[in-house]
């Protein structure tokens, strides 16, 4: 991976003087780049990552595994693209196994992450069946430890 990439991608608050000077870029450059990753769809956006748990958000979130049929001529694309649209859904992913694509999504109570699952999600033409796993306490998110080490203040016992 290119090296601004992945600069980008462990910290995106970096500005493109920090980029150059990291990179041993001129300033200029850097901005080019970025724009040309921007245009060509390869920077497609930028997230933070919140611990919504600091913020007594009761959003609920759930992991969906979804088996389809493929369509002729649009295999799973045709299927996966229109669920990706629903804006309860923040991931949709092409998997290997035992089922086919995993969905997931976001709701601010349980109800309503039910209510998508039975009436928009599992109602789609070609989808044949779906398993909800609802996610209880984030550990860790996009590679980003949501919980500081907690350190053991106990005294080590010794024979």
């Amino acid at each position: 991976m290119d090296p601004l990439l992945k600069l980008l991608k462990d910290d995106a608050r970096l500005s493109t003087a920090e980029l150059a000077s990291l990179l041993q870029k001129p300033q200029q450059e850097i901005e080019e780049a970025i724009n040309r990753y921007q245009t060509s769809n390869i920077i497609l956006g930028y997230k933070t990552v919140i611990n919504e748990e600091k913020l007594d958000l009761d959003n609920v979130r759930a992991v969906i595994e979804v088996k389809i049929t493929p369509e002729r001529e649009g295999g799973f694309d045709r299927v996966a693209q229109r669920i990706s649209k629903y804006r309860e859904v923040t991931s949709c992913f092409l998997m290997s196994g035992s089922y086919d694509l995993l969905v997931i999504t976001e709701g601010s109570n349980l109800h309503q992450v039910a209510s998508f699952v039975s009436e928009k999600l599992a109602t789609i033409q070609g989808v044949l069946s779906t398993a909800t796993h609802f996610m209880l306490k984030p550990y860790k998110e996009q590679g980003i430890l949501m919980t500081r080490e907690i350190e053991d203040s106990r005294l080590p016992v010794t024979p």
